[in-house]
């Protein structure tokens, strides 16, 4: 069951969502500390995390779910937000070399057409990371925040689902040990629990992330249907684009 836009909106307008935002982006800037001239496409609501590339990527682009909504992103410039079906994404074959998946994977009801359209848009040697509600953490409990809202998913189930849909998981990453509290005094505590529980007790953590790299020998998705491609303005850097 996928989330409204408007409501994942709302919960990283507080407090609470501020520092979930903050810890998880941390750990996704550390697995992926340089995405120069690289293409970065995020499939779910995936704008929270997406910031920090641009500027940096060549291009960074947010996909949305129909069921999920779309809304305009970033406020302050023309829109790097679309609304997809995440079976059939309007994207070329290895058109993306890097691919963030949140709130996405355990809320879609077609796990498999998902990862796979998701596997056909990435480049050869190209990363895909996931982050999802961890079924050991506290978070997954809580339905009043996005992560205790869909299925979520065991370190070992996630990179099950990854190697059925033709990646080879690489690196799993756990993060935001802060517990789903309104109490600032708790929130602001934010950084020492964070690194405590990385430490100490890794099994708890309120996500899971898990980057993969594309199994290029598993073969072509095959399909008949014509998908269109949204044209994307190219940034002039004085040589040739992938079409």
């Amino acid at each position: 069951m996928w989330t409204d836009a408007i409501d994942l909106r709302d919960f990283y307008a507080t407090p609470l969502g501020a520092v979930a935002r903050r810890m998880i982006r941390r750990r996704i800037r550390s697995m992926w500390p340089d995405v120069s001239g690289m293409d970065v496409l995020g499939l779910g609501f995936t704008t929270p995390y997406l910031r920090t590339f641009l500027g940096e990527a060549t291009r960074t682009l947010a996909a949305m779910p129909a069921a999920q909504g779309v809304l305009h992103w970033p406020a302050e410039n023309k829109g790097l937000t679309t609304l997809v079906d995440e079976t059939d994404l309007p994207f070329a074959d290895v058109s993306m070399d890097r691919i963030l998946l949140v709130h996405a994977l355990e809320s879609t009801e077609n796990v498999r057409p998902m990862m796979r359209e998701a596997w056909r848009v990435l480049a050869s040697g190209g990363r895909l990371m996931v982050v999802v509600p961890n079924r050991q953490g506290l978070w997954a409990r809580f339905e009043r925040t996005p992560f205790g809202r869909g299925r979520p998913y065991s370190s070992g189930q996630l990179s099950t689902v990854l190697r059925e849909n033709m990646f080879t998981p690489l690196t799993t990453e756990r993060a935001l040990f802060v517990p789903p509290t309104r109490s600032r005094m708790v929130l602001s505590s934010g950084l020492a629990l964070e690194e405590i529980g990385r430490r100490w007790y890794p099994a708890f953590a309120g996500v899971t992330i898990l980057e993969a790299t594309k199994q290029i020998y598993a073969g072509q998705v095959e399909t008949n249907r014509k998908r269109p491609v949204i044209a994307i303005p190219q940034r002039d850097t004085g040589t040739p684009t992938r079409g």
